[in-house]
């Protein structure tokens, strides 16, 4: 695991507590340090303080996205949803606010490390109109345009589609795609799903295919 984070205090902090929970933890103080780390371990989450020296945390985001997959969660002090929504466009899987419990961020790193292990049992090929799922090959194309979408926008339209016309609540949502209920926060769908609507929809204020069902959640219709 590499722990990402300019304050000495807090990343010293975050290693012990990791490594009591049996993780084995590179630190780096910056954006550029970590990706000097990444050239000589391969980590299997990265932790990532939006704020860093140099470069942000979103750049180390996106510089870390071009060459891998490995499960990234945001940390910030930052709670409002445009920073949410920065942090997972720029390729982040998850984030949490500072300051935050170590249990409940041990449980979202435990959760992230299941998804990434997790194989996937989706039928080959799903359409909805205008929209092509391919769950096997992790494609999705839009009136036969590829769509890219991040593996966590992925892994959500690929839950809806598999209940495809029925209403998944946040909190469902939050447990098939994320792994985990009662420390997840319904925000972070509500993201994931206005950003997939702008890659899925032809007019995202007014979806087609992925519907708000108000008081309820969300549901995929063809």
């Amino acid at each position: 695991m590499l722990v990402v984070e300019d304050d000495a205090r807090i990343r010293v902090a975050l290693r012990l507590a990791l490594e009591e929970e049996g993780h084995q933890v590179e630190e780096a103080e910056s954006g550029e340090d970590a990706l000097d780390v990444t050239q000589r371990v391969t980590p299997d989450v990265v932790l990532v303080d939006i704020v860093l020296p140099g470069m942000s945390g979103l750049d180390l985001c996106r510089a870390l996205r071009k060459t891998s997959d490995v499960p990234i969660i945001v940390v910030t002090a930052r709670a409002d949803t445009h920073d949410v929504v920065a942090g997972l466009e720029a390729g982040a899987d998850d984030y949490v606010t500072k300051p935050f419990v170590v249990k409940e961020l041990a449980a979202r790193i435990r959760s992230a490390l299941r998804r990434a292990r997790r194989p996937e049992t989706t039928p080959e090929r799903l359409v909805f109109g205008d929209l092509e799922i391919r769950p096997d090959a992790g494609e999705v194309r839009v009136n036969d345009e590829a769509a890219e979408l991040t593996k966590t926008e992925f892994r959500l339209l690929c839950e809806l589609a598999a209940h495809h016309g029925m209403v998944l609540s946040r909190e469902q949502l939050l447990e098939r795609v994320w792994g985990y209920d009662y420390f997840g926060d319904g925000r972070l769908v509500d993201a994931h799903v206005r950003r997939l609507r702008t890659k899925i929809e032809a007019n995202p204020s007014e979806p087609r295919h992925l519907v708000t069902v108000r008081g309820l959640g969300y549901k995929l219709q063809g």
